[in-house]
């Protein structure tokens, strides 16, 4: 199981290093990126596996001096449920 951060997203790559899992963001100015989708793959659901992508990217973009707004509602809904990365937020 690997988790890979990259400019404009975090990826969870198989043993066989196929993307099973991914958290987009794009440039939303200055110091900010705008969350746009976080997908796992159908055979990956259900082990919490989204919420360790967001886990990952969250802490990602604090270790960057990024802070995030959300447009994808799993990501809002993940922001509302883990007050401790609300320094993240724009």
């Amino acid at each position: 199981m690997l988790f890979q951060t990259n400019d404009d997203n975090v990826v969870f790559l198989d043993d066989y290093g196929e993307v099973k899992g991914k958290v987009d963001f794009v440039d939303a100015g200055g110091d900010t990126v705008d969350i746009t989708s976080v997908y796992v793959a159908p055979s990956e659901r259900g082990m919490g596996l989204a919420s360790r992508l967001m886990g990952t990217c969250a802490r990602h973009l604090r270790f960057h001096g990024k802070k995030a707004k959300a447009t994808c509602s799993y990501a809002k809904k993940w922001f509302g449920e883990h007050k401790e990365y609300a320094d993240v937020l724009a």
